[in-house]
């Protein structure tokens, strides 16, 4: 029923199934997805989505697409992890979605973070950002140099190798590629003055200076980078610096995925670059984003035609006990990745209008689109239902270079960008579909990595002490080596005590030396008495001062162990009452579940008889749809039985007349002949011819009428088709029926087939089907159906029939003869000559229509026979 306020019915998403408990016992967070939606383009363009409150977003169908049920249009609600209106700035975003990664990847762990939308939804402007507004990737990058900025080692001390691993060269090997490097030919500008494009200077000032706190000191970092696009299921490195030809320059080469030994997918032969700021490592990112393939469609005047991935590795290992090298253990390096991760948009082609390779392209992007879909609806199921089904990982290169992030490799983040104009509706509620499915897949929390079991701040402990040793040595203006190093080490341990003279007796009766040495040593004895006094003083402190601490800490215990006992009579009473509430819950949940299942037998039995009805109407439209048709073929059968008789009419009455002409015909003979006999002499006795009927009878006589009239000798004539100087096919099916007559056509240098052949259809411009059929007076009919020739835009060959010939035999002793009269009395030489007449007319009218009425493209193949006397 219509509701009386005419406002539309607000639907919420189905509840969702309570998911079974898993039973791997590890942790599992769930994919956090994130919804932002991109302001419209005119202040007057139609909107089809409102955001709610900072979780929900409402999506409502336009007037043109409103779905009326029970007179009610539906709005649905979909919920987020967090929603992003139209006023949100980038830094926001980044403080939610990105910066937990940043600080993930700084200690250890790997993140995935991509964009998902349609075309023309902001996915690119997120993720790059635009000059003055930098997006989540300028900004992740300025975290993480900020962050590892005084740590960073110097280049080249890490080396990724070609089997995602990474090792540590030692100094040398370090110095020496530095060298090759500076070495090279291609000028080499400092990374903090590198030249970038002025359009995009402004992405990279971002000016935050958010960093991470808590960083491990005592270790040193190295970020590498490396960015890839996948473009028609294929991966191609946007890094790669081929060689230039200017002739014939070559494609890019796709690149192979393959699994390292911890079952990481990684890409073979991409290239990964050391970047040491972040000006540099936005250089190198916006020199790859130069090459990524775009296109100009109706939708978006630069669509991504390709899923583009931008991965951020940071190498971490710590120093030794000094903090002067770092430990060439590989087992104590750690490597981890962010992986930025910009989709291309889905999109319809009966939107785009894309033809050729934009049609190509949009089908792949939809068709990897729909495997990432199908993949996080498999974990889903296998999460929710306790099944084991196999992932389609490897069904597109996407998924398949993916698939260690959703096996519990790292964080997954999405962010979802959805354009709120009306024309986008029936794509954004796919894309609300599928990110509220992505937010039920729950993927295993990684492990945290072991860190070194040496003493934190090592590194600045010693940098202190090397200060002070400087210091000292710099007072003193001597040369700095080992030994000087260790002598001014033990002078820094003993400068508190007096020098020890000169212990050498050069004379016995010396007696300077041991008082001197005595006084020393008296001296140094009374400044470790000191000393030790004092040490004494501060643990007799240090001691009153732990005890006032315990008998404070004692009575903060008392203090809160009666606090804690309120509480606990609190949280005694709260129990209570929760107990209380979570039984009239379950009171409530039951009666819902009685209502559920009295709604569900009343909507089963509303379905049945919906059902029920829908097929009685089917059932009632068959009927009428028989009974028209069973009317039209009894109309058909009428019209046909009627025109059949009209026909077989008309053929009795031609039958008849031709039978009363030859009765008046014999009859005029007869009178001639009695006249000749009548008016011929008596004494003349003519000699009246006979013919043999048969040698078994006897030979009867009878007056023969007058010769006819010789007719013309028949000669065969060709008539010349109309189809000369065409290519004919002449298809006769193998069915056919040779007649043996006069009417046979010939077509002049026709290829003759007995089935349908493209070859031979591809060699002419004419076509001829032969068809036979029975005729209603039980003749055979022939039909010769025509037609011309065509070639398609496919490159195959088309016929359009032009006209059809009807060729029809019909034998003359078929029709009924007189040579036998019913009446005995007839003699018989009337009834020969009747049927000497009858053979001599149709003899001749034979010759006349195969001269005149065959038309042209036939010819007579055989004489009519004639009776022998």
């Amino acid at each position: 029923m219509w509701p009386r306020d005419m406002k539309a019915a607000r639907t919420r998403t189905p509840r969702r199934p309570v998911p079974k408990k898993p039973s791997n016992p590890c942790v599992r967070d769930p994919v956090g997805v994130y919804c932002r939606v991109r302001p419209l383009s005119r202040p007057d363009q139609e909107c089809c989505i409102e955001v709610i409150d900072e979780t929900t977003v409402q999506i409502h169908p336009p007037e043109g697409y409103r779905i009326f049920r029970n007179g009610e249009y539906r709005e649905t609600q979909y919920s987020f992890k967090e929603v992003f209106g139209a006023l949100v700035v980038q830094k926001q975003l980044f403080d939610v979605v990105a910066k937990p990664l940043v600080e993930d990847l700084i200690r250890g762990r790997n993140g995935l973070l991509f964009t998902y939308g349609v075309t023309g939804s902001g996915k690119t402007h997120t993720m790059t950002g635009s000059p003055g507004d930098g997006g989540l990737l300028p900004r992740c990058l300025d975290m993480i140099f900020n962050s590892i900025g005084p740590f960073q080692a110097k280049r080249f001390v890490f080396k990724l190798d070609d089997k995602n691993g990474v090792e540590v060269q030692c100094e040398v090997d370090a110095l020496l590629e530095r060298q090759k490097r500076d070495a090279m030919p291609i000028p080499k500008t400092p990374s903090g003055k590198r030249q970038i494009d002025p359009e995009f200077a402004d992405m990279i000032n971002v000016q935050d200076h958010c960093k991470v706190e808590d960083v491990d000191e005592d270790n040193v970092y190295s970020v590498f980078v490396s960015y890839i696009e996948i473009y028609n299921n294929y991966i191609y490195d946007l890094l790669e610096e081929a060689p230039f030809e200017p002739i014939k320059p070559k494609p890019p080469q796709s690149k192979v995925l393959r699994e390292d030994q911890n079952h990481n997918m990684y890409v073979t032969g991409c290239t990964e670059v050391e970047v040491k700021s972040t000006e540099e490592a936005f250089e190198v990112f916006w020199r790859g984003q130069k090459k990524r393939r775009i296109a100009n469609t109706q939708l978006n005047r630069e669509s991504s035609r390709s899923h583009s991935v931008f991965m951020i590795k940071l190498a971490q290992a710590p120093l030794d006990a000094d903090g002067d090298n770092v430990l060439q253990e590989k087992e104590q390096i750690t490597l981890s990745q962010l992986s930025l991760v910009d989709l291309a948009g889905s999109e319809r082609t009966n939107r785009t209008k894309a033809e050729g390779n934009r049609l190509r392209e949009a089908g792949n992007i939809n068709q990897s689109l729909m495997t990432l879909r199908t993949c996080l609806e498999v974990l889903r199921e296998n999460q929710m239902c306790g099944t084991n089904k196999m992932v389609p990982y490897r069904d597109c290169k996407l998924t398949h270079l993916f698939k260690n992030y959703f096996d519990g490799e790292g964080k997954v983040r999405m962010i979802v960008c959805v354009n709120p104009k009306a024309e986008d509706y029936e794509e954004s509620l796919q894309v609300m579909r599928f990110a509220e499915m992505a937010q039920e897949v729950e993927v295993a929390r990684p492990a945290d990595r072991p860190i070194c079991a040496l003493t934190p701040g090592r590194r600045f402990r010693n940098q202190a002490f090397r200060e002070e040793l400087q210091r000292k040595l710099e007072m003193r203006g001597g040369p700095i080596n080992e030994e000087t190093e260790e002598q001014a080490v033990s002078e820094l341990l003993l400068q508190n005590f007096p020098p020890l003279p000169s212990c050498e007796l050069l004379d016995i009766n010396d007696d300077q030396t041991l008082p001197k040495l005595i006084e020393v040593l008296e001296k140094r004895h009374k400044i470790r008495q000191l000393l030790s006094e004092e040490i004494a003083k501060t643990v007799r402190a240090f001691k009153t001062a732990l005890q006032e601490f315990e008998s404070s800490v004692a009575s903060k215990e008392n203090y809160v162990q009666g606090k804690l006992s309120e509480k606990e009579k609190t949280i005694a009473g709260q129990k209570m009452e929760l107990e209380r509430l979570e039984k009239k819950i379950k009171t409530l949940e039951y009666k819902i579940h009685i209502l559920e299942k009295t709604t569900t037998i009343y909507e089963e039995d509303k379905r049945n008889l919906q059902q029920e009805l829908e097929s009685k109407s089917q059932q009632l439209q068959r009927q009428a749809s028989d009974k028209c048709r069973m009317e039209a073929r009894l109309q058909g059968m009428v019209t046909e039985t009627s025109v059949k008789w009209e026909k077989e009419c008309e053929r009795r009455v031609a039958a008849k007349q031709l039978e009363m002409q030859n009765k008046l015909w014999v009859k005029d003979e007869k009178l001639k002949q009695l006249k000749a006999i009548v008016t011929e002499p008596k004494n003349e006795k003519p000699e009246r011819p006979s013919r043999v009927r048969d040698r078994e009878k006897p030979v009867q006589r009878s007056v023969s009428p007058p010769p006819a009239p010789s007719a013309p000798p028949v000669r065969l004539r060709h008539r010349r088709s109309r189809s000369a100087g065409e290519r004919w096919v002449d298809h006769k099916p193998p069915s056919n029926v040779p007649t043996e007559t006069v009417m046979q056509p010939q077509v002049p240098h026709a290829i003759t087939v007995a089935a349908a052949s493209e070859k031979a259809l591809a060699k002419c411009d004419k076509y001829m089907l032969t068809h036979q059929e029975l005729a209603s007076d039980g003749e055979i009919e022939t039909k010769l159906i025509k037609g011309d020739v065509f070639k398609t835009r496919g490159g195959g060959q088309a016929v359009q029939f032009t006209e059809i010939e009807t060729l029809k035999q019909e034998s003359p002793t078929g029709r009924k003869r007189r040579s036998s009269p019913s009446n005995p009395d007839q003699p018989e030489d009337a009834a020969d000559s009747e049927w000497t007449d009858v053979e001599t007319r149709c003899s001749v009218a034979v010759e006349m229509r195969a001269g005149s009425a065959l038309g042209p493209g036939y010819q007579h193949h055989a004489q009519p026979k004639r009776r022998k006397p």
